[in-house]
């Protein structure tokens, strides 16, 4: 059967295949098509969705772009912007975007995806009559002044909503929410040239109180930021909220982190100046302070970080876990909130000359309260104590065609990590990419955030390999192969193991405005099982298969179909294979007409969790959604969006899902006694 089965699935791939660098130009299917692979932390992805769904709004000037501009764009890769940057160099000023399609290593695909970005105009110094950056009023009348307000609900009633009799809330008091069943959330935010961008994020899960007499702040979380670039020496400064990375991530990263995919053709990440975090997400962002400075070849960047922090804590007073959903809806999570704090400092002394860059970056962080989780074997090595110390030497270098990049880092134990990468780019149709990483299992950066197959940088030895090419003019393929071994145990492993992981995915370009798409994700992993000879569970095997074979069509009228077939198969060692499959349908509209919108229907039939399935759907304009399905059911969503005016936007949507095989939905205070979810979400921006 498993051979016959994966026999079938070559077949299906090596028939249609292409490459997830998606054929349409449109970055939102790109960064759909990146969330769609499960292991992409879904607070990471959206802050890159929110990044680029402001810089589009807030185009770069091609005449008068810089490195750090671009550096910052999360959709080019180093030697990308590099080419760029000289293109530019040379042939100043443009007088259309489209030269970008001369820049050498920037192949069709990515020029037509990087085009709403840009614009060409005059470059600042030369326009008579610009508002001095000195006077407040100026900032404030030829600002970009953006306000977006947020409302969400869902009808179908949840048992945290309930009525309880007062003797079961006294003995189970976190049965009920505190608050509304509502989520809302209001953001101010403005931008001037590239100089400032300021503004505050306010939010309220469903089920947090909010402006009741006994919770009178009104929003459950607040934030602020301030970002000014550019003044004399001062490169970047950043106040309140921000996110940073140094190096490759083995020692800070709270930026965006792709997927393997992503990570084919842009694996090399850069030491990147402070970015403004207006995400509503509660975690993976810092509170403080940070300050850029140039010197010309080199650069100081430094920061301090003191923040409020979620955690679990056990009776001795320990941090045991770190509590990072944002959620604060029955008594047990209002106590936790922000029942600890976290500093963090950091600095990095970067290095640059011509196609050569190091850095030197340390790193120190403290908590109020010891860090001590409970002591099982998988963690006999974790960080314990309120107080850690990394410090790691980076380094890259360019020739045409060519980068290599690595970071090495060590840890307060002594414990060294690295990272290297080799990529190799002859033309632009073409890349070759090879990393490796050593984690130990001493080694601890509770910040690390870098290229890896588990979830901590610790415990994992690994070589990844993989290529794009275009064998001819229709034709693209991305494909990789990730091999990790993992020392010590892990979480559900009681013993060494390995992973295998394999990727192939293509495009058949059709005509201009349709192409047929297949990708196969193959995931070989071990775990504790069942064995029929042994009376404990014993470290064994599994592996899971899943196609994708998706055909998606454009019209000059401006409606477009997407039709997806999904399918999965669990294999675990003496146990049953579970199967999954999906069908799903887009039909959307982005013509002229004021009114915009999409309409989705999908049917799914899965055995298992193991066997699910994750599938994208347009949601409201700022944000994405990817649910993922099990059982046996239909989806259906309707989103619409409609400009008022040229300044004001209103959008909503509608989703309906019905199980076929459920009397009950969830669990604890989100079950729903039923068989269907209806969700209704509500959006308004206001652009000046």
């Amino acid at each position: 059967m498993k051979t016959k089965y994966c026999a079938c699935i070559c077949y299906l791939i090596f028939g249609f295949t292409c490459n997830i660098c998606a054929q349409t130009g449109n970055w939102r299917e790109y960064v759909m098509q990146l969330t769609e692979e499960e292991q992409v932390d879904p607070v990471a992805i959206n802050n890159m969705y929110e990044e680029l769904l402001y810089l589009e709004n807030n185009p770069m000037n091609l005449n008068e772009v810089s490195q750090e501009q671009l550096e910052r764009f999360p959709l080019l890769s180093a030697d990308e912007v590099t080419s760029i940057i000289q293109f530019i160099r040379i042939n100043r000023p443009l007088m259309t975007v489209y030269e970008l399609r001369n820049v050498p290593h920037l192949n069709f695909n990515t020029v037509q995806l990087i085009l709403p970005f840009f614009y060409v105009g005059e470059p600042e110094k030369d326009i008579i009559g610009r508002p001095d950056i000195k006077k407040t009023k100026n900032i404030i009348k030829y600002g970009r002044h953006e306000i977006q307000l947020r409302f969400d609900k869902t009808p179908t009633p949840r048992a945290g909503y309930g009525e309880f009799t007062d003797s079961i809330l006294e003995r189970y008091p976190n049965r009920e929410y505190q608050g509304e069943n509502f989520y809302t959330s209001l953001r101010y935010s403005l931008k001037y040239n590239d100089k400032i961008e300021a503004g505050f994020t306010a939010e309220k899960d469903a089920g947090e109180p909010f402006l009741k007499p006994s919770y009178p702040k009104g929003y459950d979380h607040y934030g602020v930021h301030f970002i000014l670039r550019n003044v004399g020496k001062l490169s970047t400064l950043a106040l309140g909220d921000f996110r940073i990375s140094f190096g490759q991530g083995l020692l800070l990263n709270n930026n965006f982190s792709g997927s393997k995919s992503w990570g084919i053709d842009n694996i090399t990440k850069r030491t990147l100046s402070p970015k403004r975090h207006f995400s509503t997400a509660e975690s993976n962002f810092f509170r403080g302070g940070a300050a850029v400075f140039d010197f010309g070849r080199f650069s100081l960047t430094a920061f301090y970080s003191n923040k409020s922090i979620d955690t679990n804590i056990s009776d001795e007073g320990y941090i045991t876990s770190f509590k990072v959903d944002g959620l604060h809806r029955t008594k047990s999570e209002i106590e936790k909130k922000k029942n600890s704090s976290e500093q963090v400092t950091g600095a990095n002394i970067n290095f640059r000359k011509n196609r050569f860059q190091a850095g030197i970056s340390g790193l120190y962080h403290n908590y109020s309260r010891i860090f001590n989780p409970a002591k099982r074997d998988y963690n006999a090595y974790y960080l314990r104590g309120s107080e850690n110390f990394n410090a790691s030497i980076d380094y890259s270098y360019q020739l045409p065609g060519f980068v290599f990049a690595g970071e090495t880092a060590i840890a307060k134990n002594g414990a060294v990590a690295t990272l290297n990468s080799v990529q190799y780019r002859p033309n632009a149709d073409v890349t070759f990419t090879i990393l490796q990483r050593h984690y130990p299992i001493t080694y601890n950066a509770l910040h690390a955030q870098a290229f890896s197959e588990g979830s901590r940088i610790q415990n994992e030895k690994g070589l990844f390999m993989g290529t794009t090419f275009k064998p001819f003019k229709r034709f693209i393929a991305k494909t990789y192969l990730d091999l990790t071994k993992f020392p010590w145990k892990k979480y559900g492993v009681d013993g060494p193991s390995k992973s295998l992981d394999f990727y192939l995915c293509g495009t058949y370009t059709l005509t201009q405005q349709s192409f047929l798409e297949a990708r196969y994700k193959f995931k070989k992993k071990e775990k504790n099982l069942d064995h029929p000879e042994h009376e404990n569970k014993s470290v064994l095997p599994y592996t899971t298969n899943k196609l994708r074979i998706r055909y998606n069509r454009e019209y000059d009228n401006g409606w477009e179909l997407r039709s997806t077939v999904d399918l999965a198969q669990y294999s675990a060692s003496y146990q049953p294979d579970e199967n999954g499959i999906m069908i799903s349908q887009n039909i959307g509209y982005r013509g002229e007409r004021q009114l915009k919108g999409d309409a989705y229907l999908a049917w799914f039939n899965t055995e298992t969790y193991n066997s699910r399935l994750y599938s994208y759907e347009r949601n409201i304009l700022s944000t994405f959604y990817m649910p993922f399905f099990y059982g046996k059911g239909v989806r259906l969503a309707l989103s619409a969006r409609y400009e008022i005016t040229s300044h004001l936007t209103f959008s909503a949507k509608a989703g309906y899902t019905n199980y076929f095989n459920r009397d009950v939905i969830g669990s604890g205070t989100e079950q729903i006694n039923g068989n269907s979810r209806t969700d209704i979400f509500t959006y308004i921006r206001w652009r000046f």
